[in-house]
């Protein structure tokens, strides 16, 4: 069973995160299905649905804050991570720290963060397995 089923997120301009969220929900491999108040993404059987916020005035989200940190998707190479963070850019999203590697996490540990408009911060992570002595 999984950790979560689906995750749904307010924004403050429906149609502005569409455009942000889509091209990378679609480079991550999901299918996209609107809705009458919203629009999700899924794979497989997890979800990410995008709300209109049901009061204006109250965003974006400021990191640090009290709720959202961000989300991070694992992904199979540093090209895969640099590729996102490429599509992410293309789209809007906000560069909060380029692709590199993080030693104080592992040596094998490569990421880059972005965030949209809303405050929303995406992590695109590759950490593959420690190499195991034969």
């Amino acid at each position: 069973m999984p950790l979560f089923d689906h995750i749904g997120i307010s924004v403050t301009d429906l149609p502005r995160s569409i455009a942000q969220f889509d091209p990378v929900m679609q480079a991550l491999g999901c299918t996209r299905q609107d809705a009458e108040n919203g629009v999700s993404w899924y794979l497989g059987e997890e979800e990410l649905i995008l709300f209109p916020a049901r009061e204006s005035g109250n965003g974006p989200h400021r990191h640090g804050h009290v709720g959202w940190q961000h989300l991070a998707f694992p992904v199979t190479s540093r090209d895969e991570v640099d590729r996102l963070h490429a599509i992410a850019m293309d789209a809007g999203w906000t560069d909060v720290r380029a692709p590199k590697a993080y030693p104080r996490f592992n040596e094998r540990y490569y990421a880059a963060f972005v965030e949209d408009d809303n405050g929303i911060r995406f992590e695109f992570m590759f950490n593959p397995p420690r190499e195991v002595d034969a």
